[in-house]
This record gives C-alpha cells, sequence and structure tokens, in this order.
C-alpha cells in the first residue's frame, strides 16, 4: 500500500517538470538567445547571426524602421525578417540574396504613400 502511495506523490511532483519541458522544448520553441540551426526553431521566429563564422541564436523580428532582411529559403538570418504586419522594403533580386546585401528597413504598408 505504501508503494502506490509513493508512485503517486513521484507522478505528482514530475508532471509539472515534463510539461513545462513539452512547452519549451530542446530543438523547438526557443527563447531569445538560445542556439539555433532554422528560424523555426525559434519562438520568435528569426535564427540570427552576426557574421558566418557566429554561432546562430534565436532574436527578436525586426520593428517598424529597423533593418530587415526579406523571407530565406535558409532561415538563417544576418538581419531579422520584420514583424507581423510590416513589409522588409529591400532589394529582392538574386543578386542582391546571394551576395547577402539585401537589407532593407522595415515599414508599414499603409504608410508606403508617405514615403
Amino acid at each position: 500500500n505504501v508503494v502506490p502511495v509513493c508512485l503517486l506523490l513521484a507522478l505528482m511532483l514530475l508532471a509539472p517538470a515534463l510539461s513545462a519541458q513539452q512547452e519549451r522544448g530542446l530543438i523547438f520553441n526557443l527563447e531569445i538567445g538560445e542556439l539555433c540551426m532554422r528560424s523555426v526553431q525559434c519562438k520568435s521566429g528569426c535564427c540570427h547571426r552576426v557574421s558566418g563564422l557566429s554561432l546562430a541564436r534565436c532574436a527578436p523580428k525586426a520593428a517598424e524602421f529597423q533593418e530587415c532582411s526579406p523571407k530565406h529559403i535558409s532561415e538563417v538570418y544576418y538581419k531579422c525578417p520584420c514583424e507581423s504586419g510590416l513589409t522588409c522594403d529591400a532589394d529582392k533580386t538574386i543578386v542582391g540574396s546571394i551576395t547577402n546585401s539585401n537589407f532593407g528597413v522595415c515599414k508599414d504598408p499603409r504608410d508606403f504613400d508617405k514615403w
């Protein structure tokens, strides 16, 4: 009779730890600053690296008037894509993508008439 009570107690203590592990994870739902390989792993949606030799880490998406990169197939950015609702006004040519010079500025598409 003592064993089932101990087992029940152990399960009650482990339940919060198991649920917290599923929320965050080791591969997905990564927080800002954690190492990543693709943007889909980050809660923010941006896996950012400072240079070609640096490790990529999750970073916040770019806000209005901040530098940005258009969405890229590699999902690792030197400049994060814009927050939801904003557009990255950048060089979207293939040359800009290859030379990694396709940075722009996040703008509200409703304000394009003002630019």
